[in-house]
């Protein structure tokens, strides 16, 4: 099959399109025939081995990555399933966490994979997994939001952003997304009550306290973003940071761990969703939430598979408006 693989660390350009193996299929997994892979942050910080306390983990991989095709989320048809599997059989239409999905095939569990709702494309249905998945976590498993809250999206517009204000929309939260002056009308579009052009304003300037605060960026220093928080609001911490550091969002990971112990506001973190962890009933939950009409994935761009260097080049420099995903042929 055709897949894009990578030897080792390093930039898009390291990203090759190339005749591998075809995944085989044990008792308990399914092979989906991709149509669309979704870009991630995770798909070039997979490809980069960044940041580089990730390697001494063991979370990417020490001197090479740990998976030679990269790509995790996918939406296609079930090509073939194990003897054990139930509830899947070929020519379903499915989404999901594949593993390995910027190819024509790649190999996955039931546990990480729901059938596509029939109102989306392939490419919209690719967007979802993991955008909206962690989005979900974020505003509803970590933040606890409720109706009538103030909550706040930085990074409203991004491949997170942009399902997490729809999402604390529909929980009946008053939602304010910050983002840049070209996307403001498009967060506005999704739900949110309030916009702030982060060129022009500083949500952080304390004149407008939110009861949560999901941040998507990292750009703004834990002291300024408590600022912004009411006395016992909650602050959810998504990533963020840019390639080429020792320990990137690590360390204000850290940091906001130790703040958490000594103050009232509930300081936490969330991590993307990636496959492992109760990711089934939160694939079903966002499932059920598109169905009912109450979350649309944005696609910004889409690229044929010969071209996924590119799309994980635009979405590695942070300026991503909803989602970028691959076309495979």
């Amino acid at each position: 099959m055709k897949a894009i693989v990578q030897e080792r660390f390093g930039p898009p350009d390291i990203l090759q399109l190339a005749d591998t193996d075809r995944p085989g299929v044990g008792a308990n997994q399914v092979l989906v025939r991709v149509h669309a892979a979704a870009l991630n942050p995770y798909d070039w910080h997979m490809m980069r081995g960044d940041p580089l306390v990730a390697r001494l983990m063991g979370a990417v991989g020490l001197t090479r990555p740990k998976s030679r095709v990269a790509g995790i989320d996918a939406a296609g048809r079930v090509a073939a399933v194990g003897a054990d599997v139930r509830g899947f059989e070929p020519g379903d239409e499915v989404m999901g966490f594949c593993p390995g999905s910027f190819a024509e095939y790649a190999r996955t569990t039931t546990d990480l994979l729901v059938p596509k709702p029939a109102s989306l494309t392939f490419e919209e249905a690719a967007a979802v997994p993991m955008g909206a998945v962690t989005a979900l976590r974020g505003i509803r498993t970590v933040g606890r939001v409720r109706p009538g809250q103030r909550v706040l999206v930085n990074g409203s517009a991004g491949g997170v952003g942009t399902f997490a204000v729809q999402i604390a929309a529909a929980l009946g939260a008053e939602v304010t997304g910050v983002c840049s002056t070209r996307n403001v009308e498009l967060v506005r579009s999704l739900g949110a009550a309030h916009v702030v052009d982060y060129t022009r304003e500083d949500f952080t300037d304390g004149r407008v306290h939110y009861d949560v605060i999901l941040d998507n960026v990292g750009n703004r220093p834990l002291s300024r973003l408590r600022k912004a928080l009411t006395s016992t609001g909650t602050l959810v911490a998504n990533g963020g940071g840019s390639p080429g550091h020792a320990f990137g969002a690590v360390g204000s990971m850290l940091q906001l761990i130790a703040f958490n112990t000594c103050v009232r506001q509930r300081l936490r973190l969330i991590h993307p969703a990636a496959p492992a962890g109760p990711t089934h009933e939160d694939l079903l939950a966002v499932t059920a939430l598109i169905e009912a009409g109450k979350l649309t994935p944005v696609v910004d761009r889409i690229y044929p598979l010969a071209d996924t260097a590119e799309g994980v080049r635009h979405v590695e420099q942070g300026h991503a408006r909803g989602k970028a995903v691959v076309t495979v042929p």
